[in-house]
């Protein structure tokens, strides 16, 4: 790794209250560490409308971007009216929202159809306005891709912390999707998603830590911060054959093409 590479962690919750005692020491730490960029999904209408309003929103160590959105987690918090003011939340804040979500649809979750009608009301407000989505998914792909079907997302997106067959993945790019690559490929257990990563193009792929979830091996039951990005990127970078100064320079390219930054 060059100390000039650059990173951008696509998928992070430093809004969370895991952070509150050391938000701005760990975005310092993130910058020093050449994480010089991060994307805050929202959750819920509420959050979102924090995320946006909030000291956080402020701060520019590092440069922070953000998306809205309605997770599938917090079904029962969701309201009709909830895309709307979604909606209206993004027309007050275009200068700050690059992406919507994080949305998608999770099969631990039940009333699937309710979650069908939120995510393909999603992909219609990201057409609206020319944003890439931020796609949740736990054994739903098959449900994601008939809502794809159905409703063509046209600006693409990513597919977060993709766990799935090199098939699905390459379904996902053909419609324009990346490929989110998180803590999961730090598990050697992980066979099957280190194997599909390890194959996929180079220009497909994106970095994420999903802090404070999604600890990476050798941290389990800690919390996951920013600065775990490096260490993914090590992984990634071993499941390559490219070297790593090109992965880490194609990889933070992505992301800016994805969510329009450049």
């Amino acid at each position: 790794m060059m100390p000039e590479d650059q990173f951008f962690d696509s998928h992070c919750h430093i809004d969370f209250s895991e952070f509150d005692g050391n938000r701005e020491v760990l975005l310092q730490q993130a910058l020093n560490s050449g994480i010089n960029k991060m994307l805050v999904p929202g959750i819920t209408l509420e959050q979102s409308k924090h995320l946006l309003g909030s000291q956080l929103a402020k701060l520019k160590l590092p440069q922070l971007y953000y998306a809205i959105g309605l997770h599938p987690y917090f079904l029962s918090e969701h309201q009709t009216d909830h895309i709307e003011a979604l909606e209206q939340l993004y027309i007050l804040n275009r200068d700050k929202v690059v992406a919507i979500g994080e949305c998608g649809i999770d099969s631990s979750i039940s009333d699937i159809e309710k979650q069908k009608q939120i995510f393909i009301a999603h992909i219609h407000l990201a057409n609206k306005y020319q944003l890439s989505l931020i796609v949740h998914h736990r054994q739903s792909h098959h449900l994601i891709a008939q809502a794809f079907k159905q409703n063509q997302p046209k600006f693409g997106g990513v597919i977060h912390a993709f766990s799935g067959s090199l098939q699905q993945a390459k379904t996902y790019i053909k419609m324009g999707f990346k490929i989110g690559v998180g803590g999961v490929i730090t598990y050697q257990r992980a066979k099957k998603t280190r194997n599909t990563i390890s194959q996929l193009p180079l220009k497909s792929l994106l970095l994420e830590t999903d802090a404070p979830s999604m600890p990476i091996s050798g941290m389990q039951g800690e919390i996951n911060t920013p600065i775990a990005l490096i260490t993914i990127f090590e992984q990634l970078a071993s499941l390559r054959d490219e070297n790593k100064d090109e992965i880490a320079k194609q990889l933070y390219k992505n992301s800016l093409s994805t969510f329009n930054l450049n």
